[in-house]
């Protein structure tokens, strides 16, 4: 029992670990090795969509060789990235594409967008691009390319998008999350990103990470894990009464915590004008509610004598899995505003599994357990007394 317990605990440290892991994973980008042995002077992980940009600028003949790479995408997406001369947002970016072609080959080109309806038509960009070409791999495109940029400058404007490619015709990109906060500022020179999309999304981001992480480790993690305390461990008498405050020490850790992710997704949802997401918003402001009716219940919880002590404990049960369910269900949501995240999900889904099965093991444990105990309790109390006189107090058996 005491390794069971601890495999839970250091279960629901895991994912935080594996979130750390993979954030630093994604910030780290200066590792990656290209098929081709291409090699880049500079690499920056760009804010959202899990994308990144290697470059090398040459500046005696003002011109950089540089590679981007979209993740989390299959080939059945198109992606881009281009710099915008005199804007910062869409209209007017010159943009790099790379989808897969009617003929099932990858294939790169340019495309200015001239519009907010644009369908990223072929056509030619407002400065030189002598070289173009991209390959797709394990869920990502990587466009190669060579630009000739506008003289006296090395700063410029960035966008990135991806879509969806329906037939041979560009469907228009996601208008919501992250994919309308795609945009930043590069200076090929001093290698730095900045602007909207540089240093405050990477802000951003960091706060919604910590934010996915604190909800997905206390309402998704602990809450569970609590509840697996409570529901089994009681069942063992050395376990009495350790399993109350484990039960109690889990979920008020987790709401405590959970409170406070709560708090940083307010803060991110008033940072984020127009960008919603109202399911995930709406079941955390439940869970809330909930899990703050669940605190005070224990300040109100009667003695297990007292008459009104069955409907508490209805009232604690249903409410309890209620908040469980919906956690689950709302961590899953949040994984799904984060996009591009799939190994968060991925990790998320591991140790949800693990606990499932560690209930079930338990369950049918904790059964055999008290079946065995009864068995036991009645042997020892037997219905028939001595000299054939049984419960009744009689000589006689009661016939079914």
């Amino acid at each position: 029992m005491t390794r069971l317990l601890t495999t839970l605990l250091v279960s629901s440290f895991l994912l935080l670990s594996l979130f750390s892991t993979s954030s630093y994973a994604q910030q780290n980008c200066s590792g990656f090795s290209f098929r081709n042995n291409q090699n880049f002077a500079t690499c920056n992980p760009l804010p959202l969509l899990n994308s990144f940009l290697h470059w090398s600028y040459h500046p005696d003949n003002h011109t950089v060789d540089l590679a981007y790479r979209h993740g989390g995408v299959s080939n059945s997406d198109w992606v881009a990235w281009g710099l915008n001369i005199d804007g910062s947002r869409m209209v007017g970016t010159q943009c790099l594409v790379a989808l897969r072609n009617s003929s099932g080959q990858i294939h790169a080109y340019t495309s200015p967008i001239s519009g907010y309806e644009t369908q990223l038509t072929q056509g030619a960009l407002s400065f030189n691009v002598p070289r173009i070409e991209a390959e797709f791999s394990n869920g990502e495109y990587i466009i190669f390319a060579t630009l000739v940029l506008p003289s006296g400058r090395t700063s410029f404007n960035q966008a990135w998008q991806n879509g969806r490619v329906s037939g041979q015709t560009l469907q228009r990109h996601v208008t919501s999350g992250d994919n309308m906060r795609s945009f930043g500022s590069v200076d090929f020179a001093n290698g730095q990103l900045g602007g909207d999309g540089g240093s405050s999304v990477t802000s951003r981001q960091r706060r919604r990470h910590v934010h996915g992480v604190l909800n997905a480790v206390s309402w998704g993690v602990l809450m569970p894990m609590g509840a697996v305390f409570a529901r089994y461990l009681k069942v063992f008498k050395a376990a009495n009464p350790a399993w109350f405050y484990l039960h109690v020490a889990c979920q008020t850790s987790a709401y405590i915590v959970g409170v406070a992710g709560w708090g940083t997704g307010l803060k991110l949802g008033s940072d984020s004008p127009g960008i919603k997401f109202t399911t995930h918003r709406n079941i955390g402001i439940t869970l809330f509610c909930l899990g703050t009716l669940q605190v005070f219940a224990l300040l109100l919880r009667p003695k297990p004598d007292h008459k009104y002590r069955l409907y508490w404990n209805i009232y604690h049960h249903a409410i309890g899995y209620t908040v469980i369910s919906l956690s689950i269900v709302n961590v899953f949501e949040g994984f799904d505003a984060l996009n591009g995240q799939k190994n968060w999900k991925r990790a998320y889904t591991g140790i949800i599994i693990a606990l499932g099965a560690i209930a079930v093991l338990l369950e049918a444990f904790t059964w055999f357990i008290v079946i065995k105990r009864k068995k036991s309790d009645s042997n020892k109390n037997p219905q028939n007394g001595t000299n054939g006189v049984n419960a009744y107090g009689n000589g006689t058996h009661q016939q079914a």
